[in-house]
């Protein structure tokens, strides 16, 4: 009979904790969509514990879209569907509509020509822009969190920040704690994308770089080159396709993917996705070579289902041993999967450590695959300060109840007591 593996979360959070505390290692993060999910607003944009994400993952994103076509667009992208797979969201279809505008030029394929695919495209960029462009809200949020952890120690490498998200929070929270970061752009009226700085890394390591592989809102084409506007409402290279494009307008993302593929390639680095349901076949492919190419670069997955539920994670992790897959219920590291199980805590110090990524003593619940979770958890992993602040405040509460014993037995007290 199999004996059940076990996988204790304790070991692998306090190797975690520690790297990330010191600022020595190479660190990339992988900012899937599911990361703006965890951050949770009322109907004003304000935060709020039980509000509702402040923009929707790909599946809630996809269904935004679709209600928000007219009658006549939705009729061909209904059309459409069959033929793009189990499941298809907003980018697969997206993928398809421009492939289409490409392709059939003066021909027409359910009653649109080339030209009339490319105006659709742009429609669905427009819904999809009206989404995802939300204002980063004031006050303590997951993204403060993380841009708190990076500028907290001083480093001996930038943090790298990918991300296919279109949204501007990121930039939003290093700009809200002045923290400087570089996305490729240079220049300051319109900031020009300039691919040779890419390949480089010639700015000091307290600049954090944030590549936003799929594009981002306020990308436009100006003349021969991609520039950034600074406007929420330029939304024409969300998400090209990757394939098919002409050379300007397809710049930024070979250039930026292959950022990440170099990223991957240097010894010694770690990547940690978090928001990422590895759907996304391009990124995964990348991911998958590099992982093959380079035994010693690791990933480690943060995800927030139970691991039947993260497929395309699971798959690539049993066929990876360098990367782990760390889900709700259960893991798969260095190729092994095995449910959860804490041990005996090393201190009584570690138990409040504990609280930040497992979730109460009997479950078995880990918290990380939650962005707001591992973001907490970032930051308090490098401020040393955590538990000492807890050990000081039980102290001052000892002082003041030993102060006010000495007080009650003082002659005056024990007089007037009298």
């Amino acid at each position: 009979m199999n004996q059940e593996t076990i996988h204790n979360p304790d070991r692998y959070m306090g190797d975690l904790r520690q790297i990330l505390s010191q600022g020595k290692k190479r660190i990339g993060l992988l900012v899937g969509a599911g990361a703006p999910v965890s951050l949770r607003v009322d109907d004003n944009g304000k935060l709020c514990d039980l509000g509702k994400p402040i923009i929707p993952d790909v599946t809630g994103l996809t269904l935004h879209v679709m209600d928000k076509l007219d009658s006549g667009d939705l009729e061909i992208v209904n059309a459409l569907l069959p033929d793009l797979g189990k499941n298809p969201n907003i980018e697969t279809i997206l993928t398809k509509i421009r492939r289409l505008s490409q392709a059939i030029g003066n021909a027409e394929i359910l009653g649109l020509n080339g030209i009339g695919y490319e105006r659709l495209a742009e429609r669905i960029c427009k819904h999809i822009g009206e989404k995802v462009a939300p204002v980063l809200p004031e006050g303590t949020n997951p993204y403060t969190e993380l841009v708190s952890w990076i500028g907290g120690i001083n480093r001996e490498h930038p943090v790298e920040i990918f991300s296919p998200n279109y949204d501007l929070l990121m930039e939003e929270a290093f700009e809200q704690a002045m923290l400087p970061y570089f996305d490729g752009f240079s220049g300051s009226h319109k900031p020009f994308f300039d691919p040779t700085s890419i390949a480089n890394d010639k700015l000091p390591p307290r600049w954090s770089r944030l590549w936003k592989i799929h594009g981002s809102l306020g990308w436009n084409v100006s003349g021969n080159t991609v520039i950034r506007t600074g406007k929420r409402n330029a939304t024409s290279l969300i998400f090209p396709d990757h394939l098919k494009y002409d050379q300007i307008t397809r710049q930024p993302y070979s250039s930026l993917f292959e950022r990440l593929k170099e990223f991957l390639m240097t010894p010694d680095s770690i990547l940690i996705c978090t928001g990422f349901s590895f759907f996304d076949a391009h990124i995964t492919a990348v991911l998958d070579e590099a992982l093959e190419a380079n035994k010693h670069t690791s990933i480690i997955a943060f995800q927030y289902k139970n691991l039947v539920e993260e497929q395309y994670a699971f798959e690539l992790a049993k066929k990876r041993p360098n990367l782990s897959v760390y889900a709700k219920d259960r893991a798969v590291i260095f190729g092994i999967e095995g449910k959860w199980q804490p041990g005996q805590p090393p201190s009584e110090e570690w138990l409040q450590i504990r609280q930040t990524f497992w979730e109460g003593e009997n479950s078995a619940n880990f918290l990380l695959g939650d962005f707001a979770k591992m973001a907490r958890f970032f930051a308090l992993s490098q401020a040393s300060d955590f538990i000492l602040a807890k050990e000081q405040e039980v102290k001052e509460n000892n002082a003041e109840d030993i102060s006010a014993n000495n007080d009650s037995n003082s002659p005056d007290k024990v007089q007037n007591n009298a």
